[in-house]
């Protein structure tokens, strides 16, 4: 959990974190997460959370930080984690007393202790189900922005339902991560703003609604444990009282809707109309703002929280740095400095060579200029390592643009652009 504050100027004038396994470690994390035997299904505890929050308040008024500065305050989550709300705990959320810790106040708030989040993998079978319910794989797509994901929301919903009905019906609001943070802040349910909304398999992109028939598919009397999704821009209200008395935040102090990380992305990058942001990691991502998406069974298309009439897509490429990893090893001795000088030494284009590059054993890296190949373990034939190392960097943009392209970007001129 990390927090910053700025000034009018946008200035850094506090930062701090708390790393859930080194500083909460009665909670038994690796990463953060509990993998569970299966291996497929991947939680995290949500008074993890709710203790880290007021861990990461209780440090910032030891250093004499002035919460009354504070005019207003937003925030990011991880996308597709999802919070339970027993019945009856909207009256203690807004009731916390200052005199306790939030974490003691909410500790039986939760019909669901372990919250699904995006590493979890567990729902084929309901994603299947979604599918079948709507009309296919592609249909999903066009209404939701993506085809069922494991990890995505509903699908996850729809699986507590099936196991545990029970569970279900003690359960009076469903939140994402990012409206649950909201909501700890408000001392009130938040709602969930559309950008966030719209990775979760349910919510119509076009029309900025809940698709009836998404709902449908997942669980009964959905709607209502989700409540009205909000532009990613709102103002929720006033922020709780039990700030005001616990912290000395401001009475005044507005609380923004909370969106998801992705989301928050795009809007800290100040991305606009034709831009195009790629984070380079073990899995590559890259998103973008657009004006006419065209969603297709790769990629997301989520609505955009900046503008709400626009969008942005996601991608995410499982074979990115592991690849570079590989390459840098193989053709620049471990060294990310040689690397880079290799990649210098050549010209962009690399007259006319081009790679095509895979991380898994027994697939093969394609030389589309001498029509050789060779086991992805060894190099390629004819190629010094300076040209594979462009070949590879060039070979895995220009596979990004096309994939940006089939979602609905459009390539333009700088000029033009201006």
């Amino acid at each position: 959990l990390k927090v910053i504050a700025v000034d009018e100027q946008l200035r850094v004038i506090y930062e701090d974190n708390v790393h859930f396994d080194k500083d909460l470690p009665e909670f038994k994390t690796q990463g953060g997460v509990y993998i569970h035997s299966d291996r497929l299904t991947v939680t995290s505890p949500v008074l993890m959370w709710v203790k880290a929050l007021d861990m990461i308040l209780e440090k910032m008024k030891s250093s004499g930080f002035n919460f009354s500065q504070i005019r207003a305050l937003s925030g990011a989550g991880q996308q597709h984690g999802s919070v339970y709300w027993k019945k009856g705990s909207s009256q203690i959320l807004k009731n916390a007393s200052a005199e306790l810790p939030l974490h003691q106040s909410l500790k039986d708030c939760f019909s669901v202790s372990d919250s699904p989040i995006w590493m979890d993998s567990s729902t084929a079978s309901q994603c299947r189900e979604l599918e079948k319910a709507v009309g296919g794989a592609q249909q999903l797509a066009r209404v939701t922005g993506s085809r069922a994901y494991e990890r995505f929301t509903g699908n996850q919903i729809a699986k507590i339902y099936s196991q545990n009905p029970e569970v279900y019906k003690q359960t009076e609001r469903i939140s994402l991560v990012s409206s649950f943070a909201a909501s700890l802040f408000l001392g009130a349910y938040a709602p969930i703003d559309y950008s966030d909304g719209s990775g979760m398999n349910l919510l119509q992109i076009w029309e900025k609604a809940w698709s009836k028939s998404c709902l449908d598919a997942c669980a009964p009397g959905l709607e209502e444990r989700l409540g009205c999704p909000v532009p990613s821009h709102s103002v929720l209200g006033p922020i709780s009282p039990y700030y005001s008395q616990r912290y000395g935040f401001s009475p005044d102090c507005k609380v923004v809707a909370f969106t998801g990380d992705n989301p928050a992305s795009l809007a800290g990058m100040r991305l606009q109309e034709g831009d195009i942001a790629i984070s380079l990691g073990t899995s590559d991502t890259l998103f973008l703002w657009i004006q006419e998406p065209t969603p297709a069974l790769e990629g997301h298309i989520l609505c955009n929280p900046v503008d709400s009439q626009t969008y942005m897509a996601l991608l995410c490429f499982k074979n990115g740095s592991l690849m570079r990893e590989r390459i840098r090893d193989d053709c620049a001795s471990g060294s990310w400095d040689e690397f880079s000088k290799a990649l210098s030494s050549t010209v962009a284009g690399n007259s006319g060579n081009l790679g095509m590059n895979f991380s898994r054993a027994g697939t093969l890296r394609v030389c589309l200029d001498t029509h050789c190949s060779r086991c992805c373990t060894c190099f390629l034939l004819g190629f010094p390592k300076e040209v594979e190392i462009r070949a590879l960097i060039e070979g895995q943009f220009m596979a990004k643009r096309i994939h940006a392209e089939k979602l609905g970007y459009k390539v333009c001129k700088y000029d033009e652009k201006q």
